[in-house]
């Protein structure tokens, strides 16, 4: 069943309760976005539901408003399930403005921090547990939860766990939760994947696709320029010269990542990377110091196309096209986000007209070519730096959702402590486990086609 479009000026009028619509109106949320409009009444009355929306067009309240007016109302708990831990921090961040004034706890389970904390935090007996799916499991296994009160569960930016390789670790957490409860699943593309685990894991679910499958947004204006594999350094120096305002860069690898940070930095440009490699201090500060202006330019790899939630970004610049051409729907929505405009430029190498056409087939547009401007000339280029961490931070993990952590827990970490459990009584912690992890981020490949000890119960 697909809700045809329906606009709404207001959040009034959509079964939420009142003292929600004071919150919404207190923290300035004026109107609804199409995804939340539609997508609102149909979840506050319980039903399943596949959200197809772009990212940046608000699927968070979407799911987070009839969640929380849902818990209020019950004893049941909420799961969210994300790919990224930038992901998760956001929706986590999102979902506190709306519910703290509520008294609605929640408790984030991700990869990158020591296990410790996270435990506190699930002594203190949240109502939404928000996680991904790896460090999950991890606390599943040494029986640190139960997610027996599971009522209402999201599975968030699903194409991207797919394309992650979550698809184990999801049917795993789903052998835990009830089969009687409430299941939205929200995406920006939609695949036969996609449908086959709404048919098995939904009733009858209400489908909601506010734009096409592979749309990108209205306001970014789109261009490519054609440029031999040795001169794009050249003319990224250009590209910065012209639009003076933030910048972000994607590249394919988490090598090519520090490369063209590095390079960028030598421009005379403050820049930062952020890819798995990186600490999640690490990229914290890369993500906050791009927000605050003290990064002029962020150099992200695929793993952050949808972790990275910055309004007023002018430039997107796929230094590298991506493996896939969904992911460059992702990448370019990072710009013209609420309601703004924005620009993303393509540098396409002359061997990769598959690619190019294969994105013009999803988008279902051209990918206008702009002729070469001049380009300075050719920089010396000063060596790598022989790590790619910083001075003095702790080489992570490579597996990203690894416990096997040893940077102590930051501030907006810490606070969980509380002696409650969910439901039963709270035990000594045995140390770390072996982590189950995550899958390795898949690696790129032009593979398309031509064209186009205690147990804490989730419970109280």
């Amino acid at each position: 069943m697909t809700t045809p479009k329906n606009n709404s000026a207001t959040f009034f009028g959509l079964g939420i309760a009142p003292q929600i619509l004071d919150i919404l109106t207190s923290l300035k949320f004026s109107a609804p976005t199409a995804i939340q409009h539609q997508s609102i009444p149909i979840a506050i009355q319980g039903k399943d539901l596949v959200g197809i929306a772009q990212t940046g067009t608000g699927k968070t309240l979407a799911f987070g408003i009839p969640m929380i007016q849902l818990l209020l109302n019950s004893q049941k708990k909420g799961l969210i399930l994300l790919p990224t831990r930038e992901l998760a921090l956001q929706v986590d961040n999102e979902l506190r403005k709306i519910g703290r004034t509520l008294g609605i706890r929640t408790a984030v389970l991700i990869g990158g921090l020591s296990l410790g904390p996270q435990i506190e935090a699930i002594r203190r007996g949240p109502h939404i547990i928000i996680a991904t799916p790896g460090r999950l499991n991890d606390h599943l296994n040494q029986k640190n939860l139960f997610l027996t009160k599971v009522g209402i569960l999201i599975l968030d930016e699903a194409d991207r766990m797919l394309d992650m390789g979550f698809l184990p670790q999801i049917k795993k957490i789903l052998q835990h939760v009830p089969k009687e409860r409430q299941t939205m699943l929200f995406s920006a593309t939609l695949s036969p994947e996609i449908m086959t685990i709404a048919s098995a894991n939904m009733k009858l679910p209400v489908r909601i696709e506010i734009a096409p499958s592979g749309s990108t947004v209205a306001r970014v204006t789109q261009e490519i320029f054609i440029v031999p594999r040795d001169a794009k350094l050249r003319l990224l120096e250009k590209t910065l010269e012209q639009y003076t305002g933030s910048a972000l860069i994607f590249s394919r690898t988490k090598y090519g990542a520090k490369r063209i940070a590095h390079a960028v930095r030598g421009m005379g440009h403050t820049a930062a990377e952020i890819h798995s490699n990186r600490s999640l201090s690490q990229r914290n500060d890369a993500l906050y110091g791009f927000k605050t202006g003290k990064y002029r330019v962020l150099v992200a790899t695929d793993i952050m196309a949808r972790g990275i939630d910055v309004v007023g970004i002018e430039l997107v610049l796929n230094y590298d096209l991506p493996a896939q051409s969904e992911d460059y729907v992702h990448r370019i929505g990072r710009t013209a986000r609420a309601g703004k405009e924005g620009h993303a430029i393509s540098f396409v190498t002359p061997d990769q007209k598959n690619e190019v056409r294969a994105i013009e087939r999803l988008i279902r547009k051209d990918l206008p070519v702009s002729p070469l401007p001049q380009l300075p000339p050719d920089r010396p280029r000063a060596p790598l730096p022989a790590s790619s961490f910083a001075p003095n931070s702790p080489r992570p993990s490579r597996n990203p959702n690894s416990q096997n952590q040893s940077r102590p827990a930051s501030p907006a970490d810490r606070g969980f402590g509380h002696r409650q459990g969910f439901g039963g009584q709270v035990g000594g912690f045995r140390g770390p486990a072996r982590s189950s992890g995550r899958p390795a981020h898949r690696p790129g490949g032009y593979s398309r086609p031509g064209g186009g000890q205690g147990r804490h119960r989730f419970s109280r």
